[in-house]
């Protein structure tokens, strides 16, 4: 067991169940809270989630299951929170008492915004169950779930204002598979994952308009750039370097792989489908989408230039045609 304690997932999708092979790696045992009783009894069936990356093989002998998100965290000492951004106050409202959360290091792997709100996740959580900041942490990085799934060598970064809580996490998760690093830049790293995805949607609109690698490379410079204005404005930190595999490494496999939802989404749209049809063809939550209405509310009454997330938001939900969109990049890059 981790010198933190019982670790806990909250979370049934592919990111979920990746980070459960994760922390499976090293730990002996995990607490599971998935809102389905039906994909639990999946899990016991196959020993493998019956939905995402249905490759992982689990010893369920490892597992708590809980479908009681307020017991599980109960149970756990640390919880890393995997539930799609558009989801997390739904199953949050479950939990009754901010006594729930006491003396528990919580940490959110949640790469989006809660809408409406437009808080990221630590945010979110200190107003709602005023957690201490040092009880909050964030997990992110060039990370897919599937290639953890293939076991393909990833990388997470682990933030805490207590770095002593993100070292002795990041020294519980580290495997062969995994290489971990740790930071105290919580609310910056969680801004720049949503950014990323904002960025991948982009780079999959131009992909579907074949653009090619060379309007990439400009796009994802450009991006960079942005995504520091945006950090040094929102959540300023002195010596913050863009070039971190946190900030620019997530950017660049987001906008890049095969594997990213948002640049799938994006890509779509380039080659044509409408923004309701394709994200109904890909049945997952590409968190861009939702990310790039809640940055553009949150910069709405700020001095801040951030034209390629104003673009994508344009796109997604002003109805602009992604060629006048890229047209309208080239002239700004």
């Amino acid at each position: 067991m981790s010198t933190l304690g019982k670790i806990a997932i909250l979370g049934g999708g592919t990111w979920a169940t990746a980070l459960a092979k994760i922390v499976l790696m090293n730990e002996k045992h995990i607490n599971w809270f998935i809102r389905s009783d039906e994909q639990i009894e999946g899990f016991y069936k196959l020993g493998r989630n019956p939905n995402y990356l249905t490759n992982v093989k689990f010893n369920l002998a490892q597992i708590t299951f809980y479908s009681n998100i307020e017991k599980a965290i109960k149970d756990s000492d640390v919880v890393i929170i995997a539930i799609p951004s558009p989801f997390v106050k739904q199953y949050f409202r479950k939990i009754w008492s901010n006594s729930t959360f006491k003396n528990k290091f919580i940490l959110t792997a949640v790469k989006g915004m809660i809408p409406n709100d437009n808080l990221v996740l630590s945010e979110y959580l200190q107003k709602a169950f005023k957690i201490p900041e040092e009880n909050l942490g964030v997990i992110s990085g060039p990370c897919h779930a599937e290639e953890v799934a293939l076991e393909r060598m990833s990388f997470l970064t682990v933030a805490s204002s207590d770095e002593s809580k993100a070292k002795a996490l990041a020294e519980a998760i580290e495997s062969r598979i995994l290489k971990t690093s740790v930071s105290t830049d919580v609310l910056g790293i969680e801004v720049a994952a949503v950014l990323k995805n904002i960025y991948a949607i982009m780079a999959g609109v131009c992909s579907g308009l074949q653009y090619g690698d060379n309007f990439q490379a400009v796009l994802m410079t450009n991006c960079a750039k942005e995504m520091q204005n945006m950090l040094d404005a929102v959540a300023p930190m002195p010596d913050r370097g863009i070039s971190e595999q946190h900030y620019l490494g997530d950017m660049l496999v987001t906008g890049y792989s095969q594997f990213s939802r948002n640049r799938t989404l994006g890509t779509m749209i380039g080659r044509g489908y409408s923004v309701k049809s394709a994200q109904l063809e890909m049945e997952m939550i590409a968190e861009g989408y939702y990310g790039a209405k809640c940055i553009h509310e949150m910069v709405r009454n700020m001095n801040l230039n951030i034209p390629i997330v104003e673009t994508v938001y344009d796109i997604l939900y002003e109805k602009l045609r992604p060629q006048d969109a890229v047209k309208r990049l080239i002239e700004i890059f």
